[in-house]
């Protein structure tokens, strides 16, 4: 028959194990204890550990074994927690990546800068946010400015019947025309383009087209090995 330790034997051991746990703490965070609020409600919380401890050690249905199990799984509970606290911010590049790989046009932050990969039809895709609304466009170098289609400049709260189409484009299609307008920040990842000039088509697109008025704002964009680099 396996000989029960003395109640004292386990209230000294969680004594013990709670002052190793608050000397840590001051090591660790040294000013937390610094103010008075902090001190009283430190004392506050001892004692109604204390209370509450005291009371469920001295029960007569306590049982070491399955106290101890309970603790040690909320310890592992506890440095669960604070692992993935820790490492927030690589779990945040981590998903970032798994994003940029399974939505190519949401891109790959690396070093400020944004990359993406080439389509199937060897276009590139970005996703942007433009003053608030998230905007799929096509890179289009060819492009003077950046083209809203008509869908895209209705999501944007501009109003088709208020536009003044004056522009001319010439397109492998032909000509057509668009209505200027300004955007008031484009933002790609960490690059971010205040007062963007851009212009709403006439006819109806497919995407909306990512022009030189963009592009020409960023510090660098490359295409290499089939990945579009757009730096800030």
């Amino acid at each position: 028959m396996t000989r029960r330790l003395p109640w004292w034997v386990w209230l000294v051991g969680a004594g013990a194990v709670l002052a190793a746990v608050l000397i840590w703490l001051d090591r660790r965070f040294p000013d937390v204890l610094s103010e008075r609020d902090s001190q009283v409600n430190l004392v506050r919380a001892l004692f109604v550990l204390g209370l509450v401890g005291g009371s469920v050690i001295l029960h007569r249905r306590f049982k070491a074994h399955k106290a101890l199990k309970y603790l040690a799984i909320w310890v592992l509970i506890g440095v669960a927690l604070l692992l993935v606290y820790s490492f927030r911010h690589e779990a945040d590049d981590l998903a970032r990546r798994l994003a940029g790989e399974l939505v190519p046009s949401a891109g790959t932050v690396a070093g400020g800068a944004v990359r993406f990969p080439a389509s199937l039809g060897g276009h590139f895709m970005v996703e942007a946010d433009v003053d608030g609304v998230a905007v799929r466009f096509m890179v289009d170098t060819g492009a003077t400015d950046v083209v809203l289609s008509p869908a895209d400049a209705r999501r944007l709260g501009y109003d088709l019947d208020r536009l003044s189409f004056t522009r001319v484009y010439r397109t492998a299609n032909g000509q057509v025309r668009g209505a200027p307008v300004r955007l008031g920040r484009v933002s790609i990842g960490p690059i971010v383009v205040d007062d963007v000039r851009a212009s709403v088509n006439s006819a109806a697109m497919e995407r909306s087209l990512l022009g030189m008025s963009f592009l020409n704002r960023l510090g660098e964009y490359t295409v290499s090995d089939d990945t579009l680099t757009l730096r800030p």
